[in-house]
């Protein structure tokens, strides 16, 4: 899938605010620094249409963009929504208590909503507040698959060693590992995989009519 035109919308703080549930969304999860928006940037494409930074919690409000791409002579037209990331210790209790209501008004109350995609980093031993995000959106019966990022950033066999170490911790309570993607913003490992999933799953909702 090519991407033809990326463009931001807008940033919100509550979910009434956000643009109109027409076009299917795409969310992107994960703890703080574990490189949503450089993600962002390497699958459409466009180096700067996410702000990156160095500093943890960055993102501090939902970020939408509007994705127009092509394949097959086909159009697709799709959001990304950039949801603000947890595990931040220098978050005051009330910032967090106020992320967590942004990011979960739009896994229980966004309609378009179809895929969440949960970002870990693979350089990192598995995590309780990625597993718990896991297991509850899980639990909420919302599709989601994972990303692990920075694959660049060590040798493949340590690569490997870490992501059986999810697996493991992750087959305590589910049936099967979930679909996963290796990526780096670095290299652009995982964007030719991540577009034709993304592709994939709009093709399904149309064969289905839900768009």
């Amino acid at each position: 899938m090519k991407i033809l035109k990326a463009a931001y919308i807008g940033s919100y703080h509550n979910l009434e605010d956000a643009p109109k549930e027409i076009l299917p969304d795409f969310a992107f999860i994960g703890r703080s620094n574990v490189g949503k928006s450089s993600l962002i940037n390497m699958l459409t494409g466009r180096k700067k249409l996410a702000k990156t930074s160095a500093a943890p919690g960055k993102t501090q409000s939902i970020n939408f963009f509007e994705i127009e791409s092509e394949k097959d002579g086909n159009a697709y037209y799709w959001h990304i929504i950039d949801l603000p990331g947890y595990g931040y210790a220098k978050r005051s209790k009330s910032d967090r208590k106020t992320y967590r209501k942004m990011v979960d008004d739009v896994l229980r109350k966004r309609r378009t909503l179809v895929v969440v995609f949960q970002l870990i980093d693979i350089n990192v031993p598995p995590q309780a507040n990625d597993i718990e995000n896991i297991n509850y959106m899980g639990g909420l019966g919302i599709p989601f698959v994972i990303a692990f990022t920075k694959v660049d950033r060590q040798k493949t066999k340590k690569n490997a060693e870490r992501y059986f170490e999810w697996k493991k911790e992750l087959l305590k309570t589910w049936e099967e590992m979930p679909p996963h993607f290796m990526t780096s913003a670095v290299g652009g490992e995982g964007r030719e995989e991540l577009l034709q999933f993304i592709a994939g799953t709009i093709d399904d909702l149309r064969s289905l009519k839900k768009i």
